[in-house]
């Protein structure tokens, strides 16, 4: 009791929520020193000018350092407790902490107000989010680092912390880049520095490595500047062109990354050689504008998923229709295989038809039940058979793509993947050749070709996955009342 006040004061501080002194060193670029600070304006650092709607309403965020400040002290009894596990008292342990941290970021559609006065604002929103995933110390005089915190759910939307939330279309470029920059900027400046934080007592500092992984497709082309999914480049982590991945299904390794592509928008934008658009183009492979946010090459189990689910709904249809021996069906058949297959499915398996592929559906439909019932309408036997390796085949490979630690959970799939992806492109280009002649799938691609080289190098690709943020995004619909 006998200290002087601006100490007690100091001490009550510390004890209040929200409030954690850290520091920088060095300090960040652009970014204030101050600890304090509470939600802030997304457009905060943009100037306004006069004819701009007012965008007091498109956009709210952290501060990225203090959002990962109060992310660290939240963990702050898992991380005394790993250091107290690994036999690294209090003392030992102050610096060479390094955080690992998941970013993720999803457009959402129709976001509006059921009912309720608010401003009028695009309905659309996109949220960016990040995970804590891993805490790891490197003590003094050691060679390897201890890990003291594993997330064990990083695709809950408990561990899943939101930072920015945006009323903007994902697909409005200039407004999205617009409203990121700061963010892009807070981070690029974090890496470069540590923090100082006090946990269990004693100032440690923190180094942080940031992962962009929880991005579906259409927002990795977006943020590093690639063509949309539709073109011919069919890869986010290769430069295989469809056609060649159609016909080399396996076989290709992952070569795309930032700076890279940086390089490659720098080819673009210069044309050094003076060649056509074609041939630019060719060199580039499909890099056409400025990579914004650096994310890492990587599958997105989600949608990996739903978008192979898809793709399998389509060969259920063309096998039910025979469409190996009749290349050129009517819409009118196809149509009505389609609605063979959903009457099908609907009264065997209860699974109603939807207008988009989602995971729900896509996790029913790939099962060995579904391919059963699916098999009754095929005509057949021999194309049963077919299709049911398929599906044996797919699913097991999936939990490799699928599970948190592939290594523990399973790792017969895991030594098997090749071999398994090698007979499941044998099989589409022999039997199934009247769908993949020239053309495959972005996720089938990636599904075959990518997966073991990923796990080797991440040792998990489901972990990384983007399954956080879009559980996050039923609570903010929850949060706007929108029961959608």
């Amino acid at each position: 009791i006998f200290q002087p006040l601006h100490t007690l004061r100091n001490a009550e501080k510390e004890l209040l929520p929200g409030y954690h002194p850290f520091e920088w060193q060095p300090a960040l670029r652009n970014v204030s020193p101050a600890c304090q600070v509470g939600i802030i304006d997304g457009l905060s650092g943009w100037t306004a000018s006069v004819d701009d709607s007012p965008a007091d309403t498109i956009s709210r965020r952290f501060r990225y350092d203090v959002a990962l400040v109060s992310a660290l002290k939240d963990l702050e009894e898992d991380i005394v407790e790993g250091l107290r596990e690994h036999g690294l008292e209090d003392s030992s342990c102050t610096s060479g902490f390094t955080v690992t941290i998941k970013e993720s970021c999803d457009g959402m559609g129709d976001v509006s107000e059921k009912h309720g006065g608010g401003p009028a604002i695009p309905e659309k929103a996109v949220r960016f989010s990040f995970t804590v995933m891993s805490v790891s110390v490197l003590a003094e005089g050691e060679e390897e680092a201890v890990t003291v915190f594993r997330e064990l759910k990083p695709n809950s939307e408990m561990s899943c912390k939101p930072l920015c939330l945006m009323f903007v279309d994902e697909s409005d470029h200039e407004t999205l880049t617009a409203i990121l920059g700061p963010v892009v900027a807070e981070r690029n400046a974090m890496k470069n520095s540590r923090l100082i934080l006090a946990m269990g007592g004693l100032p440690r500092s923190f180094r942080f490595h940031f992962r962009g992984t929880g991005y579906d497709e259409k927002m990795v082309r977006e943020m590093e500047g690639l063509e949309a999914s539709g073109s011919t480049y069919v890869c986010t982590l290769c430069d295989a062109t469809r056609a060649e991945a159609s016909k080399n299904m396996v076989l290709h390794s992952v070569t795309r990354s930032h700076d890279e592509n940086l390089d490659r928008y720098e080819m673009w934008r210069t044309n050094p050689y003076s060649e056509s658009a074609d041939e630019l183009r060719d060199r580039v492979k499909g890099v056409s504008a400025k990579p914004f946010m650096e994310t890492q090459p990587t599958l997105d189990a989600l949608h990996c998923d739903i978008g192979n689910a898809t793709e399998f709904y389509k060969i259920f249809q063309d096998e039910i229709g025979e469409v190996h021996c009749r290349p050129n069906p009517s819409r009118e058949e196809r149509r009505s295989w389609r609605a063979a297959l959903d009457k099908q499915l609907r009264k065997k398996m209860k699974l109603k038809p939807v207008m988009r592929m989602n995971g729900n559906f896509a996790r029913r439909l790939m099962t060995a039940e579904a391919v059963e019932v699916v098999c009754e309408l095929v005509p057949s036997q021999q194309r049963s058979e077919a299709l049911r390796e398929l599906m044996n085949l797919y699913i097991q490979m999936k939990p490799v793509w699928r599970a948190t630690c592939p290594a523990k959970e399973c790792p017969d799939q895991l030594c098997r993947y090749s071999f398994n992806s090698q007979r499941f492109a044998d099989l589409l280009s022999s039997t199934f050749k009247y769908r993949y002649d020239g053309k495959i799938t972005n996720y089938l691609h990636k599904t075959l070709a990518h997966v073991p080289e990923i796990i080797e190098r991440d040792g998990s690709i489901g972990a990384w996955a983007s399954e956080g943020n879009e559980s996050g995004n039923k609570l903010f619909r929850r949060f706007r009342k929108m029961n959608a």
